[in-house]
């Protein structure tokens, strides 16, 4: 079956791990606290931070509901946890800064005219990521390429499932109306590779600048980046 769709992971594949860690990691620890002061009563906030307290270790319960959700997500971002509370609070402080003009998305050279090459050629694009879904959108609206959500069919993350269980990928293919067969799914991680192609879809592995270097024998295709598709 023809490959016609498109399911991109972000970090390390559209975008540089470095502007992860280095630029959108290090904006959420600095501004959280704050941000959870001026903005904590807003509907979204609440709603991130309700998922936040039930990550809650036993010395973290006893603390005021403003101090433990700080101190929860502040363990969490120092041990890089994929928490689906944690993505969303992260997501809903990027968004400030991103419409405030203090963050641009990163996006590799290629990114841009593989869309555009995608589109004439009728291939539909889609997202999976850890980060959530409003992070997602974000990176791709305020990027350094301009605003690329129109191209964009769809965005999951972690409420689809974990990225290493074929499971998250079938949620996917049936969320989006998709034969899995019918998807190529590009990640630098090749254990999420096995677990698109377990699904059914094919996998293809992104070995970008500054990605940590890959396991030898890697079974599917390892492109330096999208254009080969």
């Amino acid at each position: 079956m023809t490959a016609t769709a498109v399911l991109l992971d972000i970090e390390g594949t559209t975008t540089s791990i470095s502007f992860v860690f280095d630029v959108l990691f290090p904006y959420a620890a600095n501004h959280v606290a704050e941000f959870l002061a001026t903005r904590g009563e807003d509907a979204a906030v609440r709603q991130a931070a309700d998922l936040v307290l039930k990550d809650a270790h036993d010395q973290e319960r006893s603390l005021p509901r403003a101090e433990q959700i700080l101190a929860i997500v502040r363990r969490q971002m120092a041990g890089d946890v994929k928490a689906t509370g944690l993505k969303q609070l992260q997501g809903l402080i990027w968004k400030h800064g991103y419409e405030t003009g203090a963050i641009k998305g990163h996006l590799y050279p290629d990114v841009a005219p593989c869309f555009a090459t995608w589109r004439k050629q009728g291939r539909a694009i889609a997202i999976y990521s850890s980060g959530s879904v409003l992070a997602q959108q974000l990176i791709f609206r305020h990027s350094i390429a301009g605003d690329l959500t129109g191209s964009i069919a769809g965005y999951y993350d972690t409420t689809s499932g974990p990225k290493r269980e074929p499971g998250s990928y079938a949620t996917i293919a049936a969320a989006w109306k998709r034969d899995a067969a019918t998807i190529t799914f590009c990640t630098d991680q090749p254990g999420e590779a096995e677990a698109a192609a377990a699904a059914g879809m094919n996998a293809v592995v992104l070995m970008r600048p500054g990605n940590a270097p890959l396991p030898a024998n890697v079974p599917f295709p390892v492109h330096a980046d999208l254009t080969r598709l």
